[in-house]
């Protein structure tokens, strides 16, 4: 497991937008976050990208509802989209406003 989580972290994309503007994006630290995860700090993982949990919950209800169409299915999958642009938005705006 340690070396998946070592060979996850030497093959991380890097941002565009903050090696173009210098500036991180709104997506900045996700992958960051996840190697956390799998090492299993997950509250550094949070402190890194606050959406993470939320957008795992998303993706993982989105395939189960793929698989079992649940009935009003596309309306929690809504809401959590709202969610998580909500938590990720205000993050970037915390960590630049406070910059």
């Amino acid at each position: 497991m340690h070396l998946l989580i070592k060979s996850i972290e030497d093959y991380m994309l890097p941002c565009m937008w903050k090696k173009t503007f210098n500036v991180d994006c709104m997506g900045c630290g996700m992958q960051r976050s996840i190697a956390l995860i799998l090492k299993g700090e997950l509250i550094a993982a949070f402190y890194m990208y606050p959406a993470i949990y939320t957008l795992i919950c998303m993706f993982i209800f989105f395939i189960f509802h793929l698989k079992f169409h649940f009935k009003n299915g596309h309306k929690i999958i809504l809401g959590l989209f709202i969610l998580n642009i909500s938590i990720i938005v205000t993050s970037f705006l915390m960590k630049h406003l406070n910059s």
